[in-house]
């Protein structure tokens, strides 16, 4: 008897969450360059925070919140995949990323991820 394939299907279920907040101190020279946050021999920052958010629009909310709540910057915004990229001293960066989840969970209801740090 030939056995039966199983299939999985995963749908993506939209709702106001924060999937994921990470701080990456000191990230390599590498990893600088490969997202484009620093050119061949720059210097880059010593912190990425990174976000993701659904729905996907709210990363402009969040891009705001982060530059009003920490000395960041904005390295990347995609309002259509909902990630944001952020860059700055590890302690910025860290207190940008907290700002933007107060922001998102306890004003706006979002659900919130708990803040990495690599």
């Amino acid at each position: 008897m030939a056995q039966e394939k199983q299939r999985i299907i995963q749908e993506f279920v939209p709702g106001k969450q924060v999937t994921l907040a990470h701080v990456i101190a000191r990230p390599t020279a590498d990893l600088r360059r490969k997202v484009g946050l620093a050119a061949d021999g720059a210097s880059g920052p010593a912190a990425i925070g990174i976000l993701t958010i659904t729905p996907s629009e709210a990363s402009i909310i969040a891009a705001d919140a982060a530059v009003k709540s920490g000395a960041v910057e904005i390295g990347f915004v995609d309002r259509f995949s909902g990630s944001v990229l952020l860059t700055g001293d590890i302690e910025a960066v860290e207190a940008a990323l907290q700002g933007v989840l107060r922001l998102l969970s306890d004003t706006m209801g979002f659900a919130r991820a708990e803040l990495t740090r690599s």
